[in-house]
C-alpha cells in the first residue's frame, strides 16, 4: 500500500527533485504551494496541489490531513525584516498542525554547522527551526547538509561563475571557510530514506562528503576538472558583509 507524502518548498531546487523521487518510490504526493503555476510541469499533474502557504493554518491542516510523512524544505532567504522570527512561527505552526493531524514523521533539511562556534544569523535560524520541529511531538529527522552541489543549484552556480570569471582575484575571508559539500543526488537519497527511520528516532543527522574543503580549494578543483588555468586567490582579512555581497554580485550574473 502506497503512503502519502507532503512536500513543502516543492518549487525550490531540492524540493523539485524530491517530488519525482518520491513518485518513483510509489508515494502519493501532495505539495503545498502558494503559486502552483511555479511548480515544474514535469510532475505537476501527478501530484495533489494544495494552494496556500505555511502562514495559513487552515491550508496547513488541509495539506497534512491523512499524510504519513511530511518534508519541510522551507526557510527564508530574502533576509527581509524579522525573518528568523517568521521562520520560528512557521515551524511552530507546522509542527503543531502535523501533530494534530497524526503525521507519523517530519523530515527537515537544515544546514551543516560546526559545533561550539558562532553561526551566521541565517544558519542559526535554520538550526533553530530544526530544534523547533524536533520538539513538536512528531518524530523528526533533521538532515543537516553542507554545500549542495548539482547543476542548477545556487551553490554550484556561484562556484562556477566565481571560478570561470576570476583566474586571479582578491576575495573575502569566507572563501577560506571549511565546508563539506554534498551532491544533490545524495541529498535526495537521504531525504527519501529518512521516511523509513524507526518511529523512536527523533534527532539530527549530518550530511556531507568525507573530505573537508575550503571554498578556494573547491574553486581550484573545479578549474582543474574543467580544464581551466590554475586559479590564484588572495584573501582580504577584513571585508564587511555588505562589501562581500557586493563583490559576489560583481562577478556573478
Amino acid at each position: 500500500m502506497s503512503r502519502t507524502a507532503l512536500v513543502t518548498g516543492a518549487s525550490g531546487y531540492v524540493g523539485a527533485q524530491l517530488v519525482p523521487a518520491l513518485l518513483d518510490a510509489d508515494w502519493q504526493v501532495r505539495v503545498l504551494a502558494r503559486t502552483p503555476d511555479r511548480l515544474p510541469q514535469a510532475w505537476r499533474d501527478r501530484v495533489t496541489v494544495i494552494t496556500g502557504d505555511l502562514a495559513d493554518d487552515a491550508a496547513c491542516h488541509e495539506a497534512l490531513r491523512g499524510v504519513d510523512v511530511a518534508w519541510y524544505l522551507v526557510h527564508s532567504m530574502d533576509g527581509k525584516g524579522e525573518y528568523a522570527e517568521r521562520d520560528r512561527d512557521l515551524a511552530r505552526g507546522f509542527g503543531a498542525a502535523a501533530l494534530a493531524e497524526g503525521v507519523q514523521r517530519l523530515v527537515y533539511l537544515g544546514g551543516l554547522h560546526p559545533r561550539g562556534t558562532a553561526l551566521s544569523e541565517h544558519l542559526a535560524s535554520r538550526v533553530e527551526v530544526g530544534e523547533i520541529l524536533l520538539s513538536s511531538g512528531v518524530p523528526t529527522a533533521v538532515l543537516q547538509a553542507g554545500v549542495v552541489l548539482g547543476e542548477g543549484s545556487a551553490s554550484y552556480q556561484m562556484l562556477r561563475h566565481l571560478t570561470e570569471r576570476l583566474p586571479v582575484a582578491v576575495g573575502p575571508r569566507w572563501l577560506t571557510n571549511r565546508i563539506q559539500p554534498i551532491a544533490v543526488d545524495d541529498v535526495i537519497f537521504y531525504l527519501v530514506r529518512a521516511a523509513d527511520l524507526p518511529a523512536e528516532v527523533n534527532r539530527s543527522f549530518d550530511l556531507g562528503m568525507d573530505e573537508v574543503l575550503t571554498y578556494v580549494a573547491m574553486m581550484k578543483r573545479y578549474a582543474q576538472v574543467t580544464g581551466l588555468r590554475p586559479r590564484h586567490m588572495g584573501i582580504v582579512p577584513v571585508l564587511t558583509p555588505g562589501l562581500a555581497s557586493h563583490w559576489v554580485g560583481l562577478v556573478t550574473p
